[in-house]
């Protein structure tokens, strides 16, 4: 199914594993290219120390790219599939404020995975994304691996939305 950028901004903010970490989808460009979120430090992802649990700024990390390639290539009528194949989170400092995350994709990168689905069927890459906390300090730094297929035109996909 076809999303708006603001129907799926909506539909992630409520996504019960993102909002129950305190997840939450700040802004979705309309052409699905850069998504910023939001982690808001609160009782229900604080750990032991105060500060952010660690499996929450993982979990921020998790679907994004996917859901971006998988979102742009719909409203193209291009059929993939994706998912999180790897991730690599390096922790930089202690999360003690709200952190904030930026995913972004260029022209090129969505060339190099159009290319590569249409030659290949399937397509991986890894992508950096920042966990940084109110100050602009970097907290997290996490690196996406993000593998995708194409699905034929006769194919359902096994995506939720």
């Amino acid at each position: 199914m076809k999303l708006s950028n603001n129907s799926l901004k909506w539909l992630m903010r409520f996504y019960p594993p993102l909002f129950f970490q305190r997840i939450w989808v700040k802004h979705i460009s309309k052409d699905f290219k850069t998504i910023e979120v939001v982690i808001h430090k609160s009782l229900l992802n604080r750990n032991y120390n105060g500060t952010i649990f660690g499996g929450t700024i993982f979990s921020a990390a998790d679907p994004f790219y996917s859901v971006m390639f998988w979102q742009h290539f719909r409203q193209k009528d291009f059929k993939v599939l994706g998912w999180l194949k790897s991730a690599d989170i390096q922790y930089k400092k202690p999360g003690n404020t709200n952190l904030t995350l930026i995913f972004t994709l260029t022209d090129e990168d969505v060339s190099e995975a159009e290319n590569a689905l249409n030659s290949v069927g399937k397509f991986s890459k890894a992508y950096p994304v920042e966990a940084r906390n109110k100050q602009g300090e970097l907290c997290a730094m996490i690196y996406t691996e993000i593998w995708m297929r194409k699905i034929k035109p006769d194919q359902h996909s096994q995506a939720g939305f």
